[in-house]
């Protein structure tokens, strides 16, 4: 077993969160050593809790690793008083309701702050925590198409298209676990927990970058241009002998480089081709330039052949390829665990280092309620009491 991270070892973490965005927020400090207690209700307790997939399921192992469960009804008298009597001690909280449920629940940051003035509250929602859409749900796809990223992507010919992986989801967990370790350090300093908030409108929007500040700077609207970059040329996808391939043109340095490869030097210095601007205003006219060059040999030919001339390429891999890749085994993302049903398995590790007090996956995601004795315990509750209270389906 890999031995548990010592980066976050003392904070202590209470997950209220479901679905994607709150998970993944508190997976990077649970693999950075935290102390995750994943809150869900009790069976039957609250319907309208989901689980991303099957309890054994691929989603759910990758995203609850390194946590402890224990099951809990916060809409019972009882359950509301344990929990509060655990912010108590904790550190952090973190939640993805509507932004209205954390009122009614009386979980709300001043509710909380009220009995522990250090408590951190990281609230992620779909469009903000107040606003004209503050009672709209939000979904990934959703953001996708509200923050600009549906609108810039894909073939203009087909339409708005959505990215493959939950960008708004997953960005926006990110930015509240920034904000959280922000709040930490601030709190060291003055004492005080404050509240952090995301949403994944907000962190899509983020996301879009140069495409946003492209539009807030100069007036411009960017618009979708399949897999041609927005603005250098040639930078895009490519059909080689057996397949596709990325090129990537970066610089009229690397254009010449390459026309002295594939043997047209004379293309280096043409005027309609010698600097990004030109190859940029004649794109088609040197696409079709290029397409039968790279039709003369394999992708894995290309890739070598351009990294030897100093022209960044790339395969297009599918997901098996991906791990197949020695870069990637050599970067040992997939990281392996044990699951009790599942068996030795892998899951995606984090994509940052740190030198001395790296991420780890040290136990696999756990069974509902798995933990709820032992972290009662820790709480001061005796086996009767904990017996009580699962008698009454409060745990």
């Amino acid at each position: 077993m890999t031995d548990r991270s010592a980066a976050l070892g003392p904070l202590k973490v209470l997950d209220l969160s479901r679905v994607r965005a709150g998970p993944a927020c508190c997976r990077v400090l649970a693999d950075f050593g935290a102390d995750v207690i994943k809150i869900e209700a009790p069976v039957g307790a609250d319907p309208s809790a989901g689980v991303s997939g099957a309890r054994h399921g691929y989603d759910m192992l990758n995203l609850h690793r390194n946590k402890r469960s224990l099951t809990l009804n916060l809409k019972s008298p009882d359950g509301l008083a344990l929990f509060m009597r655990m912010v108590e001690g904790a550190d952090v909280v973190v939640e993805n309701f509507r932004p209205d449920v954390k009122d009614r629940l009386g979980i709300a940051y001043e509710d909380l702050a009220a009995v522990n003035p250090r408590i951190i509250l990281a609230s992620i929602s779909g469009f903000g925590q107040d606003g004209p859409y503050v009672k709209r749900a939000g979904f990934d796809q959703i953001a996708q198409g509200m923050g600009g990223l549906m609108g810039v992507t894909g073939n203009p010919e087909d339409g708005p298209m959505r990215a493959g992986t939950a960008v708004a989801d997953l960005s926006s967990g990110l930015f509240a676990a920034i904000g959280i370790l922000v709040a930490l350090q601030e709190r060291a300093q003055s004492g005080q927990g404050q509240w952090v908030q995301s949403s994944l409108l907000e962190a899509q929007i983020s996301l879009m970058d140069f495409q946003a500040a492209r539009y807030l700077v100069d007036g411009e609207v960017p618009q979708s241009s399949g897999n041609d970059h927005p603005y250098v040329t040639p930078m895009g996808v490519v059909a080689t002998k057996d397949g596709h391939m990325n090129l990537g043109v970066g610089s009229d340095t690397q254009w010449r480089a390459f026309c002295d490869l594939v043997g047209h030097p004379d293309w280096g210095t043409d005027p309609g081709y010698a600097t990004n601007p030109a190859r940029f205003e004649n794109r088609s006219t040197l696409w079709a330039l290029l397409k039968p060059v790279f039709a003369e040999k394999t992708t894995a030919q290309w890739v070598e052949a351009l990294e030897t001339a100093g022209v960044p390429a790339g395969p297009i891999y599918m997901m098996d390829e991906v791990f197949a890749d020695p870069q990637v085994q050599h970067s040992g993302i997939a990281t392996p665990v044990h699951h009790p049903v599942r068996g030795n398995t892998k899951l995606v590790g984090q994509p940052v280092k740190l030198s001395r007090t790296p991420a780890s996956v040290y136990v696999s995601a756990p069974d509902a309620g798995e933990h709820s004795d032992a972290i009662l315990t820790d709480v001061g509750l005796s086996p009767e009491e904990i017996a009580d209270l699962r008698d009454r389906n409060i745990i």
